[in-house]
């Protein structure tokens, strides 16, 4: 299976953007757990039997002004300079041991559906890949033993569908494609569901993973990181680290809190 990771830059207004709006998290402290997200997601699927790809967002999808981070140049306008490919393969760098293995691709498309419709049908059909599936980079839960379990399920099932956080998917995996027009909207399990269903196709499912983008799926992930640590199997290092560095706790009526 080729594992497809849609990796935007580490930029405000692309990373997490909404936890900002919806919780005490600013843009960078949002950006580092994006950062430390895309890190272990892209760990566990290196370690995996599949293929990394490392599917990057360029100039041509991003918006204008969107900005920088940390001491990233900026124009007059407030956006980045840097050059968001440039950006991609940092993070992946300091991400893994070796890139040596990881395909890197653009993404292209006008929309989230449109640019993973593309990719996959692209995969699927031009370079005959036997199955492709898209993992959600905000995800950091997610083990190798998850992304071979889908990869094993698409061999009984033409698509595969990994449940998370608010009517979300972290994980679609795919062995024919479908029409992608309305496929991400919200909820995206479900407009998948169906975009499936229409295709004819017989669907499976992966078991549920929450992701950071929101507030209750980063609450989940909180959470679920202090009952490892306390059970004594630790995962998602990157994002531990940074919800210790940045004191971020589960408060009492579930919503996000900073000592």
């Amino acid at each position: 299976m080729i594992v497809v990771v849609p990796v935007a830059p580490p930029r405000t207004d692309l990373a997490c953007a909404s936890l900002v709006e919806t919780t005490p998290l600013t843009d960078a402290q949002a950006v580092a757990l994006y950062e430390a997200a895309v890190t272990d997601v892209l760990r566990a699927a290196a370690a995996s039997g599949g293929d990394l790809l490392v599917n990057y967002r360029d100039e041509g999808t991003i918006p204008d002004g969107v900005g920088g981070t940390g001491g990233a140049k900026t124009d007059e306008a407030g956006g980045s300079t840097a050059d968001p490919e440039d950006e991609v393969r940092t993070l992946v760098g300091d991400a893994l041991e070796s890139v040596e293995d990881v395909r890197f691709e653009r993404q292209v498309g006008s929309s989230h559906a449109a640019r993973i419709g593309n990719t996959v049908t692209h995969l699927l059909e031009r370079e005959d890949a036997g199955t492709v599936g898209v993992l959600e980079p905000t995800a950091p839960l997610v083990g190798r033993s998850e992304i071979d379990s889908a990869s094993m399920s698409l061999r009984r099932y033409d698509a595969v569908l990994g449940p998370s956080s608010g009517g979300r998917v972290y994980f679609a995996g795919f062995c024919d494609p479908i029409d992608f027009t309305d496929a991400y909207a919200t909820p995206s399990l479900a407009t998948l569901a169906r975009g499936v269903e229409a295709a004819g196709l017989n669907l499976g499912f992966a078991p549920v993973v929450p992701t950071i983008a929101t507030e209750s799926g980063l609450c989940a992930t909180i959470a679920a990181l202090e009952a490892r640590r306390i059970a004594g199997r630790p995962g998602a290092t990157a994002t531990g680290r940074a919800v210790d560095e940045l004191g971020l706790t589960v408060g009492g009526d579930g919503r996000l809190e900073r000592e």
